[in-house]
């Protein structure tokens, strides 16, 4: 990161200030709002060189933002543990703070995730040094492998997209343009994956994320992940798409927001995650058509299942849903990744983007 891991230590430094100087129910409002304002100063800036100057960012800087969002999630975790009382205040009191650093300033979460809570780190740190979990090696190399074959996957599709891509502006076929769209959606989720992956693979390397043992030759090694492929995928609800979809980030953001909102909370959970992410044009309406598909989620599933009383009736159901939230969260994907008014105008020229406001319309119809 050179120069930029500033941005990490002056937020540690502030943390670790505010931890000593407050009592630990007056710690989370001020680090909340002086950490997000720190980040928010960034991602304005690096979308006025972007957008305005036309200058390309420092891909240092840019890495140094994205550990800076983590380190929010690590902060305000650990922030609102004090006002819940535990471990961490404990060892306030006690002025132990070379846990709380080194929380905040593990590198092998701040790369890639996943969020732990203080309380896990303390575990998986004391369990290193009192009873050594055994070797990760082939847990490390069973992943490298489920790597290399999301890898292998992402670009075999990427290069069937871009052979077919030309087709995309002259085609008529409707449903062709909405397969290219899926599969350009699956493209950027399965990158997601495998770097959640990867994270894995480093966090187990030093020993953390151990969970016991399955059976007498079969170490758990699953205490850290943002979510597994197969699982979310497979989802037939919105809703259930979004509380498996980085999993731990989901966690953070459901006690951060959702469970302290008495008005709105979903409106205001996805409405933070806007902030969090940056507050792009394309993550703006992303996050905001995906909160309002959960709530079309809740509304669709309650006013269908007193009417499913046969196993066929459910059976159809269950894939029609299946095909519904991988449609809509294409939409979300795109918009989100993109983040310019391309995306809009993408999922506009394509119809892609008439599988949400279906949703959207269903709960005014209900």
């Amino acid at each position: 990161m050179g120069v930029y891991s500033l941005l990490l230590l002056v937020s540690t430094v502030i943390f670790v200030l505010l931890v000593c100087s407050l009592s630990p129910e007056r710690v989370h409002p001020w680090v909340f709002g002086l950490q997000m304002g720190w980040q928010t100063f960034w991602h304005l800036l690096i979308q006025y060189r972007e957008y305005y100057l036309n200058e390309p960012t420092d891909s240092r800087l840019l890495l140094s933002v994205s550990s800076l969002m983590l380190l929010t999630q690590r902060v305000t975790s650990v922030s609102m543990d004090l006002q819940d009382g535990g471990r961490v205040t404990l060892m306030i009191q006690c002025r132990v703070f070379l846990p709380l650093i080194s929380y905040a300033l593990n590198f092998t979460a701040l790369l890639g995730g996943p969020l732990s809570s203080f309380d896990q780190f303390v575990y998986f740190v004391e369990q290193i040094t009192i009873s050594p979990p055994p070797q990760p090696l082939s847990v490390i190399s069973y992943k490298g492998f489920q790597v290399l074959s999301l890898e292998w996957a992402r670009n075999s599709l990427t290069r069937l997209l871009r052979d077919n891509a030309s087709s995309l502006s002259v085609s008529n076929n409707v449903l062709t343009d909405v397969l290219w769209i899926w599969g350009l959606a699956v493209v950027l989720r399965i990158r997601y994956y495998s770097h959640w992956k990867i994270s894995e693979c480093l966090n187990n390397a030093a020993g953390l994320g151990f969970r016991g043992m399955v059976k007498e030759d079969s170490p758990n090694w699953s205490g850290l992940s943002d979510g597994d492929l197969w699982t979310t995928e497979m989802s037939c609800q919105v809703s259930e798409f979004a509380r498996r979809w980085n999993g731990t980030t989901a966690t953070w953001l459901r006690r951060l927001v959702f469970q302290r909102c008495k008005t709105a909370p979903l409106v205001m959970t996805f409405g933070f995650s806007i902030w969090w992410h940056g507050i792009h044009l394309g993550q703006f309406v992303g996050f905001l058509v995906w909160a309002a598909a959960v709530r079309a989620d809740y509304q669709i599933h309650k006013y269908l299942k007193p009417k499913l009383t046969s196993t066929r009736r459910r059976l159809v159901r269950t894939c029609l849903c299946w095909l519904n939230t991988q449609m809509v969260m294409a939409c979300v994907v795109i918009a989100i990744e993109l983040r310019s008014t391309s995306s809009l105008r993408i999922l506009g020229l394509t119809y892609t983007g008439v599988f949400p406001l279906l949703n959207v319309l269903f709960i005014f119809i209900v």
